[in-house]
């Protein structure tokens, strides 16, 4: 299974970018804990060291779904401002989107159109007089590569299509970048209710969320000390 993930603090503040990158660390940390493979494939860098306005990674593992519960929505950060030493603010919000996956091409070879032709040389004796070199073209995606390093055919023809295989994982990272590019209004559409996960400090830890049980206990103690004093 893979999953693109894309970790952005929106249009928010310098914050918002130190937060990315103090919550891309933690990110990484539980997928290396749970032997996901991962991939930068874009990182956008704050203003200032140590911030990241964006980061979107591909992730490939099992029971990603499960995993990815805890991180996908709004991330809180409670604390003060390091950049702003007046800024009153204390809540920090930044979003964690699934990016939606194109279909890629994967190269095989009865996708792969051959066309021999006369390799060119130097002149002379040395001018290759058959049609040595190759043209291979992925007709999927119309990539194509031309081949002439050796005098023979066949050479030829399997050093082609290893530079067509390279040339069309080229191409589809340059489709996923573009699909990360159109994708940025993820940036506008941060929730700041109902976080995720909360941190909190300069130290970044995560907050401590009261057990339920614990709560109605309480409740339930305060409830009957009142009827008692009735």
């Amino acid at each position: 299974m893979k999953k693109i993930i894309q970790i952005t603090a929106g249009r928010g503040p310098i914050e918002c970018s130190w937060v990315v990158a103090q919550v891309l660390k933690y990110f990484l940390a539980a997928i290396k804990n749970k032997g996901f493979q991962y991939l930068i494939l874009q990182r956008v860098p704050g203003l200032e060291n140590g911030t990241i306005q964006s980061v979107t990674l591909q992730l490939e593992g099992e029971d990603l779904g499960a995993f990815l519960k805890n991180w996908i929505g709004t991330i809180q950060w409670i604390g003060t401002s390091t950049f702003r030493k007046y800024n009153k603010r204390k809540n920090w919000f930044i979003g964690v989107f699934e990016l939606e996956q194109k279909q890629v091409s994967e190269i095989n070879e009865k996708d792969i159109s051959f066309q021999t032709m006369r390799s060119k040389g130097p002149g002379g004796q040395h001018v290759n007089k058959v049609n040595s070199a190759v043209r291979a073209l992925h007709m999927k995606t119309g990539v194509f590569v031309v081949a002439m390093d050796s005098r023979s055919q066949h050479q030829n023809k399997k050093i082609a299509i290893e530079r067509l295989k390279q040339k069309v994982v080229e191409a589809n990272l340059e489709l996923m970048k573009k699909q990360i590019e159109s994708q940025w209004e993820n940036h506008l559409q941060l929730q700041r209710g109902n976080p995720i996960q909360v941190f909190k400090g300069s130290d970044f830890k995560k907050k401590k969320e009261q057990s339920s049980y614990k709560t109605k206990r309480g409740k339930l103690k305060d409830d009957l000390r009142k009827r008692l004093n009735e």
